[in-house]
C-alpha cells in the first residue's frame, strides 16, 4: 500500500458526487538510520566467543550505508509529496515550507541532514535542534528534566500488564534466548555467558529507571546489535559470525520487543515520556489547520512538512500513549527499526473546512536495508495503516475527523509531563 491519496468515494459531500481529499500538510516523527552499537567493543565482547566487528564510525554514531537508507527514504517522501502536489517538483520555494528538527546526537543529525538532501534536492533546507551537549524537552524530558515519573506507580502498572506471564517467563522465550546464544556463541566459550533466563521476569524499581530481570535487558541489546549487523550489510564472519540468518534474526528480536512494550508502551511511561512531545505535535497540526500562529508550533504558518529525527523510544512512547499498533512483514509487532517513522497527515475536503487525519507507520524492510534497494511510489518501504482508538474508524476507513483527533489527542496528553 503506498501513502496516497484515498480514492475517490472515500469520503463523500451531502448531496454532491465523491471527491478526493487534499493533502495540506504532514508530520513524520521518524527514527534515525541504522547506527553502530552504542555498546563499546569491549562491552559487546564479554557476551560472545569472538570478537564483534569493526564499525568504521565511534558507538552510536549512523554508519554511511544507513545515511544512504535515509537519503532513500527522503527519496521516496519527495516522490509522494510531489504526487500529492504538496511540494513543487521544481526550485526551492518550498525550502522554508519544510521544518526539519533533528536531537543533538550525531546520528539524529544526520538523519536530518540525509532527509533534507533528498527531499528538496540541492536547496537550503535548515535542520534545526537544540545546543549541542543538551538534552531535547522533545525527545528527552527527563534528561531535560521536568518529566519524573513516579517509578512505583511504573512497576506496578508494567506487573500489572504481564499478570501471570511474569511466572512463565521463561517458558514462553526459551526459544528466543536460545537463538541468541548459539549466534552468540557457537562452539566456543565467551568471557562472560550470557545470563541464564530466569524462570521468572522480575520488575524493580531503581532511582530514574525500571529494571527487568538483566538476561532481558542483555538479551534485547543484543539482538538490535545484530539487527544492526544485518541492516547495514555486513556479510560473512562480519553477520553474527556467520550464524545468523533472517529467520533467527526475527526469532530473537522477540526479546527486544518484549523489553520495550514493557518498558517505552506502558501507559504510564509512555505519557511521561511522550506527552511533551505529542503536545507539540498537537499544536503544530492547529497551527497547519487554522493557517494562524499558534505558540508551541513548530515551525512558521505555512509549514507543509515537519519531520522530526529522533529515537525509537520517541515512536514507542508515542504509540504507548495512544494505543497504536502495526505489524510490518519481517517485523515483530510494534517493531521500531532504523529509519521506521509514523506518518500524521492532514487532509481537507475541497470546498470545505473539514478535515481529516490519516495515521500510518512505515520502514524499509529488513531486505530493503540490506541491498539499499532504491524506493518509489511503486516500489514503496512497507507500511500499513495505523486505527487510533477512539476515532471511531475501521481498516477500511482508517481517516480520523479532525475534531476527534485533536480530542482523543488531548485527552492522551499528560500536563504534568509537558514543558517548552
Amino acid at each position: 500500500m503506498v501513502l496516497m491519496a484515498w480514492v475517490a468515494g472515500a469520503c463523500m459531500v451531502s448531496a454532491g458526487p465523491a471527491v478526493t481529499p487534499q493533502l495540506r500538510y504532514v508530520v513524520i516523527i521518524t527514527r534515525h538510520g541504522v547506527r553502530s552499537p552504542t555498546w563499546t567493543s569491549d562491552r559487546l565482547n564479554q557476551y560472545s566467543s569472538e570478537a564483534w566487528p569493526d564499525w568504521g564510525v565511534p558507538p552510536g554514531y549512523l554508519t554511511p550505508h544507513g545515511r544512504v537508507l535515509m537519503q532513500l527514504m527522503g527519496t521516496y517522501y519527495r516522490e509522494w509529496l510531489l504526487s500529492e502536489h504538496l511540494l513543487a517538483p521544481q526550485g526551492c520555494a518550498d525550502a522554508d515550507r519544510v521544518y526539519i528538527h533533528a536531537d543533538t546526537d550525531q546520528r539524529t543529525l544526520e538523519t536530518g541532514h540525509a532527509l533534507a538532501e533528498t527531499l528538496l534536492p540541492g536547496c537550503a533546507v535548515s535542520v534545526h535542534s537544540a545546543p549541542e551537549g543538551t538534552h531535547d524537552p522533545l525527545f528527552s524530558p527527563g534528561g531535560a528534566g521536568f518529566a519524573k515519573p513516579d517509578m512505583d506507580i511504573a512497576s506496578k502498572e508494567i506487573k500489572e500488564r504481564l499478570g501471570d506471564n511474569a511466572s512463565h517467563f521463561l517458558e514462553l522465550h526459551r526459544a528466543a534466548f536460545e537463538a541468541l546464544q548459539s549466534v552468540l556463541v557457537g562452539g566456543g566459550n565467551p568471557p562472560q555467558k550470557l545470563i541464564e533466563p530466569p524462570a521468572g521476569l522480575s520488575v524493580t524499581t531503581a532511582e530514574k529507571s525500571i529494571q527487568l530481570s538483566e538476561a532481558l535487558g542483555l538479551g534485547s541489546s543484543l539482538g538490535e546489535s545484530l539487527l544492526l549487523e544485518y541492516a547495514n550489510g555486513m556479510q560473512g564472519k562480519d553477520l553474527g559470525w556467520g550464524r545468523l540468518d533472517e529467520t533467527k534474526l526475527l526469532h530473537i528480536l522477540e526479546l527486544h520487543a518484549l523489553s520495550s512494550d514493557l518498558t517505552r508502551r506502558t501507559p504510564y511511561l509512555a505519557r511521561a515520556k511522550g506527552s511533551n512531545l505529542l503536545d507539540h505535535l498537537l499544536l503544530s497540526m492547529e497551527q497547519a489547520e487554522t493557517g494562524k500562529a499558534v505558540p508551541g508550533a513548530l515551525g512558521a504558518p505555512g509549514t507543509a512538512v515537519l519531520i522530526l529525527s529522533g529515537h525509537d523510544t520517541n515512536l514507542s512512547s508515542l504509540s504507548g500513549m495512544l494505543g497504536l499498533s502495526w505489524h510490518l512483514p519481517g517485523y515483530q509487532p510494534d517493531d521500531t527499526p532504523p529509519g521506521g517513522a509514523l506518518v500524521f497527515s492532514l487532509w481537507q475536503q475541497p470546498g470545505t473546512r473539514k478535515y481529516s487525519v490519516r495515521t500510518q507507520y512505515l520502514a524499509q524492510t529488513l531486505q530493503e536495508m540490506r541491498s539499499a534497494t532504491p524506493l518509489s511510489l511503486a516500489n514503496p518501504p512497507a507500511q500499513e495503516d495505523v486505527l487510533v482508538p477512539g476515532c471511531g474508524h475501521s481498516a477500511g476507513k482508517p481517516r480520523c475527523s479532525w475534531e476527534t483527533f485533536v480530542n482523543v489527542l488531548q485527552k492522551s496528553i499528560d500536563n504534568q509531563f509537558v514543558g517548552k
